[in-house]
């Protein structure tokens, strides 16, 4: 039986959407007047960290400009896990190729909703997985009502906020930074 015509599969759809829609942070803060995500910067806003990363690395202008793309954005607060070390050592210009590669590493080509995550975690019996920018692929799972993104090495982040959408694309917020092998 597919699992989308499962009754009790479809509520679970439906309630997942509605869990992680209310608790939108404002990523969107982020898109200026124009769609472009690397815009309309708001100091109070929860994403300076990844906005920083992103342009640093010319990622931003790759979502602007180069077609549908879902992003897995981690929050300041999924950054704040790191050391402080750690993560200015990322951000400085001898480091840039590593940390792009590990933003890309968050980054799936082509538009992927939560129901379509959903929809392949139905097809893969409870378990997805999607082949990042980076070229690594991340494991999609669920656990209760939240979907569960496991790395290369096994670090797992949950999708806090499913759904902002953007010209380009859709933006899912992530509680952790997930890595590249």
């Amino acid at each position: 039986m597919d699992c989308l015509a499962n009754p009790y599969t479809l509520l679970l759809l439906f309630f997942t959407s509605l869990a992680t829609a209310q608790y939108a942070p404002p990523l969107l803060d982020h898109i200026g007047p124009d769609g472009r995500l690397a815009e309309g910067q708001n100091e109070s806003s929860q994403y300076q960290t990844l906005m920083k990363a992103l342009k640093a690395t010319d990622l931003a202008e790759l979502l602007d400009n180069g077609g549908n793309f879902t992003v897995f954005a981690p929050s300041d607060k999924a950054f704040q896990r790191w050391s402080a070390e750690k993560l200015s050592g990322l951000m400085l210009p001898e480091n840039r190729e590593e940390l792009r590669a590990m933003l890309s590493y968050h980054i799936i080509a082509g538009k992927l909703t939560a129901a379509s995550i959903l929809r392949a975690l139905c097809r893969g019996m409870g378990s997805a997985t999607f082949t990042t920018v980076q070229g690594n692929e991340i494991l999609a799972s669920m656990e209760g009502i939240d979907i569960v993104l496991t790395d290369c090495s096994g670090n797992t982040a949950r999708i806090t906020t499913a759904d902002s959408e953007r010209p380009h694309g859709v933006v899912h917020v992530i509680d952790r930074v997930i890595l590249p092998r």
